[in-house]
C-alpha cells in the first residue's frame, strides 16, 4: 500500500476499480503483427484509417516508438507475478516499474510524460502536483532537495548533493507516485475536445476508486473520424499495457471518438468529458 499524506485519501484507493469482461477472443491477425517491436509496427490501423502526423521530437512520436515486450507476454505485477486478468490487453510496454506497489494507473500516465521529457532533456518541464496541491518539480529535486512531509504539510529540504542521473530521476518519480494519484491528475489536466483527441491525452476520473488511461496513438479517416489506442497501469502496480476494446467483436485495441456519453473499456467506464491533457 502506498503511504499517504495526512488528510489525503490513501492513494491505493484513488486508482482503480474493476469492470470484468469475461470474453477472451483473439484479435484479428490483420491488426496485430507479432514481430513488431513498437506500437507503430505491432498494431495496424483499421481499414480506411491512417495515423495522424507526428514530428520526430513530439510526444506522439515518442509514444508510437515505445518498445513492446514479445507478443503474447503477460502483464506482470510489481512482485513479478502475473496479473489475474490477462484477457484485457493486446500488448505490454517494455518498461520496468520497480519492485514496490507505486506505479498504478495515474502514475503510468505521469511516467510516460516524464520519460518523454527526460529523453528530450526538457528537465525544467518535469513537474507534477501532489494530492494536496504541492508542486513537486524535478528541477528542485535534482539539485539535492527532498520532500519533507509533516501531517498534510509538504516542503523541500536540502538533503544531498545535486544528482542528474537517471537513477535519481526514477527516485523522484517514485516519490511522486507515493503522493499523487487520480485526484491530483484530474485537477492538473486541461480539458480536451473528444473530436480532437491526440496522443498524450488522458481519460481520468479522480476518486476512490478512480482510474486513468493515456491515449498513446491516434488514426483518422477521410471523414474526420478518429480512433485511438489506450494504455493503462492498474492496481496493484503493474506493467503498462495496451488494452482491447470490449465493444469490438474482434476485440481490436482501437476505440472510436464517435461515442456519446461514456467510453467503456475492459476495466473502467469513462464519461466523454473526462478527457484532458497535462498543460
Amino acid at each position: 500500500m502506498k503511504p499517504f499524506l495526512y488528510l489525503l485519501l490513501p492513494l491505493t484507493f484513488l486508482c482503480c476499480g474493476s469492470v470484468f469482461h469475461p470474453s477472451d477472443s483473439n484479435i484479428s491477425p490483420a491488426i496485430i503483427h507479432p514481430d513488431g517491436q513498437n506500437i507503430s509496427t505491432r498494431i495496424d490501423c483499421p481499414e480506411g484509417f491512417h495515423r495522424t502526423s507526428a514530428d520526430s521530437g513530439s510526444f506522439a512520436f515518442f509514444l508510437r516508438q515505445l518498445k513492446l515486450k514479445p507478443d503474447g507476454s503477460p502483464v506482470l505485477l510489481y512482485t513479478g507475478e502475473e496479473k489475474l486478468w490477462q484477457h484485457v490487453h493486446c500488448a505490454v510496454i517494455d518498461m520496468e516499474i520497480g519492485t514496490k506497489d507505486l506505479q498504478q494507473c495515474a502514475d503510468a500516465c505521469i511516467r510516460l510524460r516524464a520519460e518523454y521529457l527526460w529523453q528530450q532533456k526538457k528537465y525544467d518541464d518535469i513537474h507534477f502536483n501532489l494530492t494536496n496541491g504541492f508542486r513537486m518539480d524535478y528541477r528542485t529535486w535534482r539539485e539535492g532537495n527532498r520532500l519533507s512531509v509533516s501531517g498534510n504539510n509538504t516542503s523541500w529540504v536540502k538533503k544531498t548533493n545535486p544528482d542528474y542521473s537517471y537513477q535519481s530521476f526514477r527516485e523522484y518519480l517514485n516519490t511522486v507516485f507515493m503522493y499523487a494519484g487520480t485526484l491530483s491528475v484530474e485537477k492538473e489536466i486541461v480539458r480536451r475536445d473528444i473530436l480532437k483527441i491526440e496522443p498524450g491525452d488522458i481519460f481520468v476520473v479522480g476518486g476512490s476508486p478512480g482510474h486513468a488511461a493515456m491515449v498513446i496513438d491516434v488514426a483518422e479517416n477521410a471523414a474526420g473520424e478518429r480512433v485511438f489506442l489506450l494504455a493503462q497501469g492498474y492496481m496493484p502496480a503493474q506493467e503498462i499495457h495496451i488494452i482491447k476494446n470490449p465493444q469490438d467483436e474482434l476485440l481490436s485495441p482501437w476505440f472510436s471518438n464517435q461515442f456519446t456519453g461514456e467510453l467503456e473499456t475492459m476495466e473502467w467506464t469513462f464519461p466523454n468529458w473526462t478527457l484532458g491533457r497535462f498543460n
